[in-house]
């Protein structure tokens, strides 16, 4: 069974961090990377965002017995897919920004600072799966 309590925290939590993104939304990528604190905390803005919303899709996923996903782009998927029949949820960029929360973590090759600035103009995407998980919750009463 779900835990609404932590899912909501959850929720609450991941939309402060895109607020907090939100906030750098107006910085040019040539500004952010003048300003070494500003794009690190964009870059741990992103880390913090996109970790929350595979918690949620964790928990969900598995407290539903629909399986224990083996990656955050899979439960973001299984998840999206199943509490939003409507397709309003960009799944496949919620997949897409797993990996880029596994690039900014792992380093996995150069982080091009430029697509850390670009990123900021698809916070909506995380935004319409907090909507989905919230009108989901909303049902489940």
């Amino acid at each position: 069974m779900v835990d609404e309590e932590r899912v909501t925290r959850l929720l609450s939590r991941l939309t402060e961090d895109l607020d907090f993104l939100e906030s750098f939304r107006s910085r040019t990528a040539d500004e952010l990377r003048r300003n070494r604190e500003a794009l690190a905390a964009v870059k741990y803005g992103f880390i913090v965002a996109i970790e929350g919303a595979a918690k949620v899709a964790h928990h969900i996923s598995v407290s539903e017995g629909w399986g224990a996903a083996d990656s955050n782009g899979e439960a973001l998927r299984l998840v999206g897919e199943a509490i939003d029949p409507e397709g309003t949820v960009p799944i496949d960029a919620l997949v897409r920004s797993a990996g880029f929360r596994n690039l900014l973590v792992h380093q996995y090759a150069d982080v091009d600072d430029v697509r850390v600035a670009e990123a900021l103009d698809h916070l909506d995407d995380l935004r319409s799966f907090v909507s989905a998980v919230a009108r989901w919750l909303d049902e489940q009463d």
